[in-house]
């Protein structure tokens, strides 16, 4: 069963299906790189799970970001607002 938040929570926005993606990692080799389990990778993809300071630090470090550049307390830009700064069609 998943690890359920609590009502209480703020939600924590992140980056790492696309970081994880885009090099070629499936979710085993990112667990095993920071030392858990392979479905809390998929548990934090999805919003599920919030990570602590140390496995956020040590994700961030797997892709040699800052830790702000991996999680958010507020919803990341997409890509075309980024580099085009339009925003997608509602």
């Amino acid at each position: 069963m998943a690890p359920r938040k609590h009502s209480d929570e703020v939600e924590l926005y992140n980056r790492l299906t696309l970081l994880r993606t885009e090099r070629g990692m499936s979710r085993q080799e990112l667990a095993d790189a920071v030392g858990v389990h392979y479905q809390t990778i998929g548990y934090l993809e999805r919003g599920e799970y919030s990570p602590s300071a140390t496995l956020a630090l040590r994700l961030a470090a797997v892709f040699g970001l800052p830790m702000e550049a991996v999680f958010s307390l507020t919803p990341f830009r997409t890509l075309s607002e980024q580099v085009y700064g339009t925003k997608e069609p509602s």
